[in-house]
């Protein structure tokens, strides 16, 4: 059974039990309610067995008869080998009475396992796309590693966001790479001077798309589960914006095409104004855009711009930051980058923490910390524990020693080596004396 096939005998099983409706299970399938109607009978009747395509192991009337199949794998290993495909159909007419197109033929030696001689890849063909209607409906974002301070610094990876209706540049950041700060210091740019975009264009990085996004499991599916979002994505699901993947530079051709024209324009600026490093590049970018604009943008078809309005500061400032997961211990504190913190609400008191409950730390643009927990907001104090204190061991009375006697007791004075003298034993004169006596 193929996966296509498991994965239709789940949905119409769950159908079946009723956990879900036909359009439902339609919808995951990719069909009509009346096909999944006639499924679930068709399941019901005769099993499992009953949802295998019905074809399943019949040869098309219009296939290749095998005879045929090792007649044409014969000749081009021998009197027809390096030969191409249009060559050996028309051979195959002209002198062996067997009519077969050429793509037939193709098929039949690379099933075969020969190689095709005179083959070519067939040219790409592409269609220019006409520009969005409406500026703010559309911007493309990339960014381009390049040299663009010779040999004056290091070399830098420029963020770029064009709009897809003007031209018009919305924003510009360096950084030493290609990294997620500086796409959000590019979103945050974005936001501020133009307002919120309705779509996003851009290629298939990991830091918009997470690598995982293909890899749902049916029963995530029916949840109702979409994608696993990365920092990024989950910041513009927030703002409202619409992402959209590339599958290849020319889709998204317009910063393409931005990065050939800044490369040699603000490069050359660059070397005139004498900057050779990161902060000074990145103060250097507002004024050079303002020019810029001015001289490449382009009117739009309808003039009303699309922009949604830009969120207040403080909730533009929680949306453009990096969360991560940590538990809270049982003293309502949670660790983080090798500090122990406490959340703090605006009043200044510590919130207390369910033990071992999820707290998200946010890292804003500008390095500063705050917390997410409950729904709420929180600002973080560095908390530093007091050192646990030893319980004190009950003291042990000292080991009685043997008394050593003075140097001058009397003990002492008595010779080691003198023997002693036997005593007498006293004689009692008042007991009778036997006759042994």
């Amino acid at each position: 059974m193929s996966a296509k096939e498991s994965r239709r005998v789940f949905v119409i099983e769950k159908a079946i039990e009723g956990k879900i409706t036909n359009r439902q299970a339609a919808e995951v399938l990719g069909l009509t309610e009346r096909q999944v109607i006639r499924l679930k009978e068709r399941m019901k009747a005769e099993g499992v067995a009953g949802l295998a395509h019905k074809n399943r192991g019949r040869i098309p009337k219009h296939a290749v008869p095998k005879d045929t199949r090792k007649k044409v794998v014969m000749l081009a290993r021998g009197p027809l080998r390096d030969a191409s495909c249009q060559q050996v159909a028309e051979l195959l007419e002209e002198f062996y009475e067997t009519i077969l197109s050429a793509k037939t033929v193709g098929r039949i030696l690379k099933e075969a396992g020969i190689p095709l001689a005179h083959t070519h890849r067939a040219p790409k063909r592409q269609k220019s796309r006409d520009r969005m209607p409406q500026e703010g409906l559309l911007s493309q974002i990339d960014a381009s590693p390049f040299a663009w301070l010779e040999d004056r610094g290091p070399e830098l990876a420029l963020h770029g966001s064009i709009d897809d209706a003007t031209g018009k540049v919305q924003g510009l950041h360096f950084e030493l790479h290609e990294c997620l700060h500086g796409y959000l210091q590019l979103l945050s740019q974005v936001v501020q001077n133009c307002g919120v975009p309705r779509s996003l264009y851009s290629d298939r990085h990991t830091i918009f798309f997470s690598p995982k996004g293909d890899r749902l499991s049916i029963e995530e599916e029916l949840a109702g589960q979409t994608a696993p979002l990365t920092q990024f994505g989950r910041a513009i699901s927030e703002l409202g914006i619409n992402h959209i993947k590339a599958r290849s530079p020319q889709a998204k051709g317009r910063i393409e095409r931005l990065w050939g024209t800044l490369q040699g324009r603000l490069m050359i600026e660059l070397r005139l104004a004498g900057i050779s490093t990161l902060e000074a590049a990145n103060a250097f970018l507002p004024g050079f855009r303002e020019r810029f604009n001015r001289r490449f943008t382009v009117a739009p078809a309808d003039p009303a711009p699309a922009y949604a309005p830009c969120p207040p500061p403080a909730r533009l400032k929680q949306i453009l930051s990096t969360r991560e997961d940590r538990k809270a211990s049982r003293g309502s504190s949670i660790s983080y980058l090798g500090r122990t913190y406490q959340l703090v609400d605006t009043k200044g008191a510590v919130v207390p923490l369910q033990p071992r409950s999820t707290v998200e730390v946010l890292t804003h643009l500008d390095g500063s910390l705050s917390a997410l927990y409950g729904g709420n907001y929180y600002a973080l104090q560095e908390f530093t524990p007091a050192p646990a204190v030893k319980a004190e061991e009950p003291k042990k009375a000292p080991a009685s020693k043997a008394h050593t006697p003075a140097p001058d007791h009397p003990w002492r004075r008595i010779p080691i080596n003198q023997t002693k003298k036997a005593m007498p034993l006293p004689v009692d004169n008042s007991l009778p004396l036997t006759q042994e006596g």
